[in-house]
């Protein structure tokens, strides 16, 4: 549906840019909030009218509530919510990784993703609307020493406890658990990988199923990964 208002953390880029363009080119309205203000601004301008840059940090309850005010503002309503902000951790273990390191980080991919489901609660449930959320396959097999791996965890049993919370008004939730994606949050190119359009693809499907339907999980793999137990 072309008046379809959703809202994405972390889409100044990667996964987050690649889902806002393929549901402006449906006629979407996208908010896409993000740290980086230049980034959304370069998008906003980009993209048009359908799309509104907010610079939020999603460990801030004040900016996500600001965030949600201006949405409700301009569109008067909010029915996706794509939870994808997160960030890597630091190597070294847990023996040996930088404890602030985990810090910010769990800050982001849990306590963040907590927050921004607090936050747009109530507007999701008015809109019977569906939130879709970013794990990772780190978030099914666990990765030796992985903070990161342990965030996603997190992130997988949010997902499924904020479902048995918000099912029962008629909200639908997904979580997308991809591999190895090729994109800016690794230091090197990983041409074999799956593309951030590729996740992309695979969220919009499970937007794309009718209100009966929800997919609760989705797993994507590229062929590089396919029946290996090594995962990002």
């Amino acid at each position: 549906m072309s008046d379809t208002v959703m809202l994405i953390t972390g889409a100044s880029s990667g996964i987050g840019e690649a889902v806002a363009r393929q549901a402006v080119a449906r006629g979407w309205k996208v908010a896409m909030l993000a740290r980086s203000a230049k980034k959304l601004e370069a998008l906003e301008k980009e993209l048009g009218a359908q799309v509104l840059g907010l610079s939020a940090d999603v460990s801030s309850e004040d900016d996500l509530k600001s965030a949600l005010a201006a949405v409700k503002e301009k569109w008067g309503r909010l029915d996706v919510v794509f939870a994808n902000a997160g960030t890597g951790g630091s190597p070294g273990g847990f023996s040996g990784a930088d404890p602030d390191g985990w810090k910010s980080m769990l800050m982001t991919n849990v306590y963040g993703l907590a927050l921004t489901l607090q936050v747009t609660s109530e507007a999701i449930r008015e809109s019977r609307g569906h939130v879709v959320i970013t794990g990772s396959i780190a978030g099914r097999r666990s990765l030796p020493g992985s903070m990161y791996s342990a965030s996603k965890w997190a992130v997988t049993g949010i997902g499924h406890g904020f479902r048995k919370e918000v099912g029962k008004h008629g909200v639908r939730v997904t979580l997308i658990e991809p591999g190895m994606v090729d994109t800016a949050f690794f230091d090197e190119p990983k041409p074999d990988m799956l593309k951030s359009e590729d996740v992309a693809r695979a969220v919009m499907y499970a937007l794309d199923q009718p209100s009966h339907m929800e997919v609760h999980e989705l797993v994507v793999l590229p062929m590089a990964q396919q029946g290996s137990d090594i995962v990002p």
